[in-house]
């Protein structure tokens, strides 16, 4: 339950008592923005709407410590008590994510540079360099003062540690960032022999002599070393770990038994931190996702941005800290969420293992930046669709409190790796039309679409319960991969790998001896040269065998000529570049088999491949539904079954299923009904 992760405070009786289940549900709160009169006011309505956790002094750090040696805590003081009074837990938020200007003006030397050397001065947020030894230093005593003060308060429920590590300063340029950059490459690499070896610096002339040489790969007359580029990746994202770690030690030295998170991004193309190697620096997983508007399957990308939440989190309960209401204010165009979004974006992430569904913010702002972003009290405040939508939610949630706890069930497997996703989008490489991350959401799409049960995976994690597992684009293959997926083939499994896999180790060096180099073994295949084509340029493969014979596939991007080493072929390029050549194939191993697919599928392309992998897998849909109904099921440690079935078209369909539907009570036996745009959560196996 959430319980586990969350310290619910008990509240005082002074007030109506605010809804409780076990899923948390709330989200940002900046009373500072606000008069002393509002207060009050807030807390009522967050009993209303069944509020029963807030974050808060997330971008407080200004008025916490408006001058160096001045620190004003009584405003924060009266507002947690206020909440606490009202049954409103507190996610109290450390304040540093946004130094206040008399920090910058005072050191301008922390603030960070981009990559042409510009300095990135205070006005937004943010405006600190993640190797700062002064913002490290200034941070961590407002940690320490936060931490004493309020360690035992009785309506801690959590820490919350800055805000979205990285969203805006997580590659920094300057003399500071190189100076740490150095510090890391020395810890990395021992010795500049080792860092020559690994940066392949006898290309172009680059061999360093002395530590002091070596910069970030700032702005240069050409491509910078791809090396270089992939190590300062990883030495940024490890920067901003380092900090995340750093105030932890601070809050869990004085305050030992309160849970420490902080709001991961793992949404769109956010890219530069490595969540997976985060996790365990969190007693819980959290998440900030904001689908685009423009995306009339947007739907999909949130749900594969919550399953790779659930997989960071190691199929564990994850928490929700942020979305929208509605629009948001970043995008170029600001759609409204349609009606009935709002309840299916936030039941779906609980769908797929949120435990708490949380939003930015509570009350839309009426100055700054972001007073167009939607919230949970409207400008046009608690006579609108929107504040009874909030409400009517916050009463969904206590009917669902028993899925608390419960994970989420998958046969199927997408391993996500953001190494490879650093790597294989750098320059000069055969195609820089190329998208990692859109090749992987392709193929979740396509899962999707089948409704079967899909988790997606750090590259690393345990493959035990599976049966299927897809590897999209994993550029960077070391030997346990290799032997991690061999071994599942081995044992029973079905592997399909895809094209620009296994191309180089994690120095960025090409595996030697032909394509897909490190999976060449495991798929009994090999390529001579890459064939990519032209945007717009479309191949066609003939397929015979699973694919059925005769039938037409269609490609785009990327295609091989690939030569066969064991494999067999299951589709033939009949025109483009790799003409004559397979193109898809598959090789038997052990009790199970590696697939290859050389090309860019179309949707009708992945769906054929799907279809055949998914029938040699043994893995069917979680339940006969119509089209376009996203279906998941969490399964609780007692063996409780909660299947989601999310209706995202504008018609009416069913499912095949029984059980009671714990959001009306209603118990069907075989057929459940769900309406245009409505959701059924059934605790299965309560009828027929």
């Amino acid at each position: 339950m959430a319980s586990r992760w969350i310290r619910w405070p008990e509240p005082l009786a002074t007030t109506a008592p605010t809804p409780r289940g076990p899923i948390a549900y709330g989200g940002d709160y900046n009373p500072e923005q606000w008069s002393r009169d509002v207060w009050l006011d807030d807390a009522r309505l967050m009993q209303e709407a069944g509020v029963n956790l807030v974050s808060i002094a997330i971008f407080s750090w200004a008025r916490i410590q408006p001058a160096p040696d001045v620190w004003d805590f009584e405003w924060l003081d009266t507002v947690i008590e206020i909440l606490h009074a009202h049954g409103v837990a507190v996610d109290l938020a450390t304040a540093t994510a946004s130094p206040p200007p008399w920090l910058t003006t005072l050191h301008p030397e922390m603030l960070p540079v981009d990559v042409d050397g510009h300095t990135l001065f205070h006005g937004s947020r943010q405006s600190w360099s993640p190797s700062s030894p002064v913002y490290r230093e200034h941070s961590l005593a407002l940690v320490e003062k936060m931490a004493e003060r309020y360690g035992a308060h009785p309506a801690l429920a959590m820490w919350h540690v800055s805000n979205e590590l990285g969203c805006h300063n997580a590659l920094d340029y300057s003399d500071v960032a190189a100076a740490a950059f150095r510090t890391w490459l020395e810890a990395r690499y021992g010795t500049l022999d080792e860092l020559n070896r690994a940066w392949g610096t006898d290309f172009w002339s680059q061999r360093y002599t002395a530590w002091g040489e070596v910069l970030p790969p700032r702005r240069s007359t050409s491509f910078a070393n791809p090396t270089a580029q992939l190590d300062f990746a990883r030495f940024s994202s490890h920067q901003l770990r380092e900090q995340l770690r750093a105030e932890r030690e601070v809050l869990t030295r004085i305050t030992p038994d309160v849970p420490v998170t902080t709001n991961f991004m793992v949404m769109g193309e956010t890219r530069n931190m490595d969540y997976a190697s985060w996790a365990g620096d969190v007693d819980l997983v959290s998440n900030d996702h904001y689908v685009w508007s423009a995306d009339p399957e947007s739907h999909v990308e949130l749900s594969f941005s919550a399953d790779l939440t659930h997989g960071i989190a190691g199929g564990e309960p994850w928490m929700l800290m942020e979305h929208s209401t509605s629009a948001v204010n970043w995008q170029h165009v600001n759609l409204a969420k349609r009606p009935g979004q709002l309840r299916r974006n936030s039941l779906a992430h609980v769908a797929h293992g949120a435990d708490a569904v949380c939003y930015f913010q509570w009350r839309q702002s009426a100055a700054g930046a972001e007073k167009f972003h939607s919230a949970m009290v409207p400008h046009a405040g608690t006579d609108s669709a929107l504040w009874r939508s909030v409400v009517s939610l916050g009463a969904d949630l206590v009917s669902l409190g028993e899925v608390a706890g419960s994970s989420v069930h998958a046969d199927v497997a997408v391993l996500f790796d953001w190494e490879s996703w650093w790597a294989s989008e750098l320059d000069s490489h055969p195609s820089n039309a190329f998208r990692y991350r859109r090749g992987a959401l392709d193929w979740y799409r396509t899962l999707f679409a089948a409704q079967v049960g899909t988790a997606v995976l750090p590259a690393d994690a345990p493959l035990d319960g599976y049966r299927l597992v897809v590897v999209p684009h994993l550029y960077l293959a070391d030997e346990a991969v290799v032997a991690r997926l061999t071994a599942f083939a081995e044992a029973g499994g079905s592997v399909l790998v895809t094209y620009f896999s296994g191309i180089a180790d994690t120095d960025d060096h090409i595996h030697l001896g032909g394509y897909p180099g490190a999976f060449r073994d495991l798929l009994g295949v090999r390529v001579e040269e890459f064939a990519p084509v032209l945007p717009g340029d479309v191949v066609h493969l003939e397929a015979s065998g699973p694919l059925g014979a005769g039938r037409v596939l269609a490609g785009s991007g990327w295609t091989e000529p690939v030569g066969l080493v064991g494999a067999e072929s299951v589709a033939s390029y009949t025109d483009g570049p790799s003409a004559g050549w397979a193109g898809i194939t598959r090789a038997a191993r052990g009790t199970g088999a590696a697939w290859y697919v050389s090309t860019d599928l179309d949707d009708e392309g992945r769906t054929a491949l799907a279809t055949a992998l998914l029938a040699e897998a043994g893995v069917h849909p979680l339940a006969e539904a119509g089209t376009g109904v996203e279906l998941v099921e969490r399964r609780s440690p007692e063996g409780a079954r909660f299947l989601f079935a999310i209706n995202h078209t504008d018609t009416d369909t069913h499912v095949a299923a029984s059980g009671t539907d714990l959001l009306t009570g209603t118990t069907h036996d075989g057929t459940v009904p769900v309406g245009a745009g409505d959701v059924v959560v059934l605790r299965l196996g309560d009828a027929g």
